[in-house]
């Protein structure tokens, strides 16, 4: 008999662009935004913010590409990809970072290393 074949499936989780959302949102897998996110997200795998639209709160993440506009803090634990079409106000923190020219912010941007941690939010401990 062969092992049954399991493989690791993460959600996919998509904000269409006619949608607005006020509240914080957790998640566990993977999450694009294209429309409005009012409120901070917490997500364990990759976050994606589309080029049309807008989120305002905090960001943590494992990584992150983003192409809309942010106004708040983002919190990614390894790459930041900020496209030529990003807008955001606020700090940023990251492992890595990756800036195409056009991209925009303003703030401070903090590189983490072996000897920072990023803090755990409430959620992390459940």
């Amino acid at each position: 008999m062969s092992k049954p074949i399991i493989s690791e499936v993460k959600a996919l989780n998509t904000i269409a662009q006619d949608t607005r959302i006020k509240g914080n949102i957790e998640s566990n897998g993977d999450i694009r935004i294209d429309g409005i996110l009012e409120g901070d997200l917490d997500c364990k795998g990759r976050v994606v913010v589309g080029p049309e639209s807008k989120v305002t709160g905090t960001i943590r993440c494992s990584s992150a590409e983003i192409m809309g506009f942010v106004k708040g803090e983002i919190v990614v634990k390894e790459l930041l990809s900020l496209k030529a079409s990003a807008t955001i106000t606020g700090n940023l923190t990251m492992g890595k970072l990756s800036v195409e020219p056009g991209a925009r912010f303003v703030g401070h941007c903090k590189m983490l290393n072996d000897d920072i941690v990023v803090p755990e939010t409430e959620s992390d401990n459940k």
